[in-house]
């Protein structure tokens, strides 16, 4: 069964709507007056059921192409201090990548596998 590595949707108005953990629940009102929503993260898929919305995230089993550029990373910087930014991973530095495979021994196989995979596109 394929896994969720990035959960968004794209309103008409071109705004994206992520959701990068379990009850990130996420909302805009667009141009045409509705209000659209997302919601799961990487556990599970909710969102507005609106047909003019696009649903732009990723599966385990896409192209790696398309999921290095969308799958993204929660850091705090180097030192652990700043507010939380989400990387794409094909933005993280390779030391960093190193270093996530190398502490966070708690992620599920399958997200572990897109930090090898991406050393593994840039030649590593």
């Amino acid at each position: 069964m394929n896994k969720l590595l990035y959960n968004a949707i794209r309103t008409p108005d071109g705004t994206i709507l992520e959701s990068h953990h379990r009850h990130d629940y996420k909302t805009h009102t667009d141009a045409n007056g509705k209000t659209y929503m997302i919601d799961g993260g990487l556990e599970y898929r909710r969102s507005t059921t609106w047909e003019d919305q696009d649903w732009v995230g990723v599966y385990d089993d896409d192209d790696f192409a398309e999921i290095r550029l969308r799958f993204k990373w929660g850091t705090r910087g180097k030192d652990g201090n700043k507010p939380i930014q989400y990387v794409p991973l094909y933005r993280l530095e390779d030391d960093h990548i190193r270093a996530i495979i190398d502490t966070q021994t708690h992620l599920p196989e399958h997200i572990r596998l897109q930090f090898e995979r991406e050393l593994k596109w840039r030649g590593y």
